[in-house]
């Protein structure tokens, strides 16, 4: 709970638009320009590493290779260029001039890395990596569906525990069975409440206004409007999530209310106003910039 104060900076990712994302980097830029908290994916490659990529479809969409990252090794992901397709203030786009991808080539010695930084911070980056690397952040880990080859969860545990990250880190799963899983090996890790508990709990508030108590969890992670999440609330119109009444409702029972994805001026003032108390950004130099501005006189202009 950010009790009335301006809500935490989460750079998405590292912040997509605005670096390279998911790599050190990504993370260390977005640290530098102000994001309190910095969010990354976490998958096991084929041979039980801990990395850190969105994807589960492949590696394709941010590198220049191909292929899912849990039928990868270690070696042939950290051979990857996790910039390869990144333009900045674009993300990862297609088809454009060479000379667009302007951090395409570092990762793999062909282009020298910016003042203070090496090509192994444009390569994918394992948990363990960035846990050294960022002792003094505020962490969001989210943890991806697992494909049962290899403790995933207890390898989460044991990695996090190792180090003591109990009162700075968050671990985040959409997935209620990767969830409980965690939370049976480690029920002292700070967790969000997973997609199944969300939705029951938004369907009681709807009934009764009330949010339930949740205290095995440390926040709710939640998109704005049921647009995000169509495959489980569906309709034409998309039902508004997150509402100052919920605001209240989650914070009467000690609950923080951490909204994602937020990529507009507009919407970043939006959810300031409703008194969440963490966005959820691509764009966290954007966001830094809006949060900059004095209280009561921010605006998009």
């Amino acid at each position: 709970l950010v009790n009335g104060a301006d809500p935490l900076n989460f750079a998405h990712r590292g912040g997509v638009t605005d670096f390279p994302e998911n790599t050190l980097y990504a993370y260390s830029e977005a640290a530098l320009a102000g994001a309190d908290v910095l969010e990354m994916d976490v998958f096991q490659t084929k041979d039980n590493h801990l990395v850190i990529l969105h994807d589960a479809s492949g590696v394709g969409r941010t590198t220049n290779g191909e292929g899912r990252i849990v039928d990868l090794t270690l070696a042939e992901g950290k051979a990857l260029d996790a910039a390869y397709w990144f333009i900045p203030g674009e993300g990862t786009q297609r088809d454009r001039p060479e000379a667009d991808y302007s951090f395409r080539g570092i990762a793999t010695g062909d282009r020298a890395p910016p003042p203070g930084y090496s090509a192994d911070d444009f390569k994918i980056p394992t948990l363990e990596e960035a846990l050294a690397r960022f002792p003094d952040k505020l962490i969001n880990v989210e943890l991806k569906e697992d494909d049962g080859e290899g403790d995933y969860e207890q390898q989460m545990a044991d990695l996090l525990l190792s180090y003591g990250r109990l009162e700075d880190l968050i671990v985040a799963s959409f997935d209620d069975t990767v969830n409980g899983n965690f939370k049976a090996l480690a029920p002292c890790m700070p967790t969000s409440m997973p997609l199944g508990q969300g939705l029951a709990a938004f369907t009681l508030f709807l009934s009764t206004g009330e949010f339930p108590a949740m205290p095995e969890h440390i926040a709710a992670q939640i998109p704005p409007d049921a647009s995000q999440i169509g495959d489980q609330i569906p309709g034409d119109d998309p039902i508004p999530i997150v509402t100052a009444e919920l605001v209240e409702a989650a914070h009467a029972v000690n609950m923080p209310i951490q909204v994602w994805t937020i990529n507009s001026c507009e919407e970043m003032l939006r959810m300031i106003d409703l008194g969440v108390d963490g966005i959820m950004t691509d764009q966290p130099l954007l966001l830094e910039s809006v949060l900059a501005q004095p209280p009561g006189e921010r605006s998009c202009d």
